[in-house]
């Protein structure tokens, strides 16, 4: 899986939770609760091809990781008639 589909759901110094690729500057988006957060974080890896998200505390440590399988083949199989 390519590292750029991957995100981390981490807490925002100014309260609620960002969803982040990592390394990044910016977040992707941000959310008021955890949950909402880590849906649109699958969101978002599911649509890039697939990845890994990565949940951390409010502490800043990874408390859970889950692999998102792609949401869709891009280069789906030919009909054959």
């Amino acid at each position: 899986m390519a590292q750029e589909a991957s995100r981390d759901v981490v807490p925002n110094p100014d309260g609620g939770w960002d969803v982040r690729a990592p390394g990044a500057s910016r977040a992707s988006s941000h959310h008021d609760t955890q949950a909402e957060a880590i849906a649109r974080g699958r969101e978002i890896v599911q649509n890039a091809g697939g990845g890994e998200l990565r949940i951390h505390d409010r502490d800043g440590r990874i408390r859970d990781s889950d692999t998102i399988p792609p949401g869709h083949d891009p280069n789906p199989p030919r009909d054959r008639k």
